[in-house]
């Protein structure tokens, strides 16, 4: 009679001394769980930057760059859209008057390029005599027709730059072919950054002269 109540307390000991492990098991897990999701362990996947809906896209070769233009939400020629919706909205998280170079295919023979005349001559005074240039030119892009779009929306601001840049050209530089290639990256570079400025993209490869009269 005298060891049973002794039994019952060294018994009544241990469970307490389980169910202080128990807790001390969940509350040790519960800080540990804390501390990995605070370290990031369980934290939510971070989704990587969206692509900007407006810039334009390679055209593969085949293709049609109206219909990729179309399929990327893009217009679909002169007249519609206002010359397309990819000149309306400038590249997502780029600083005003600033915009995205859209680099030259490594593969150009895999993709389409597209070429568009610009229909009036650019006519201006030498800076060194009195002759006066003119010229035509064109364009060409492997992206899809919101670069052209942009273009014939932009023309009248790529004009006015491209004139007072040819108004500051010598005779003499453009009278050879070094010049005359060093004319065509000018002009690329002009309208490519009035593109960026305007619409957020570049997109234009290669400028052509279609006539070129120094008179």
């Amino acid at each position: 009679m005298s060891d049973e109540p002794k039994a019952k307390k060294k018994k009544g000991g241990s469970m307490k001394m389980i169910l202080l492990l128990v807790v001390g098991v969940v509350v040790g897990g519960a800080g540990a769980a804390g501390g990995l999701y605070a370290a990031g362990f369980f934290s939510p996947k971070a989704e990587g930057p969206k692509e900007d809906p407006n810039k334009p896209v390679l055209v593969l070769a085949g293709e049609s760059a109206e219909d990729v233009a179309k399929a990327h939400g893009g217009g679909g020629g002169e007249g519609e859209h206002g010359g397309g919706s990819g000149g309306a909205h400038p590249a997502a998280g780029s600083p005003p008057g600033h915009g995205v170079d859209l680099p030259t295919p490594a593969n150009p023979a895999a993709y389409q390029a597209t070429y568009f005349q610009l229909q009036a001559p650019f006519t201006s005074n030498m800076s060194d005599t009195d002759a006066f240039a003119q010229i035509s030119i064109a364009v060409s892009t492997y992206y899809d027709l919101r670069v052209i779009d942009a273009i014939k929306t932009h023309e009248m601001a790529i004009r006015s730059q491209v004139l007072m840049m040819l108004a500051q050209q010598p005779e003499e530089a453009l009278s050879t072919p070094q010049g005359k290639q060093a004319l065509q990256g000018k002009i690329k570079g002009i309208i490519n950054d009035i593109l960026k400025q305007k619409t957020g993209y570049g997109g234009v490869d290669n400028v052509y002269f279609t006539n070129f009269v120094i008179q």
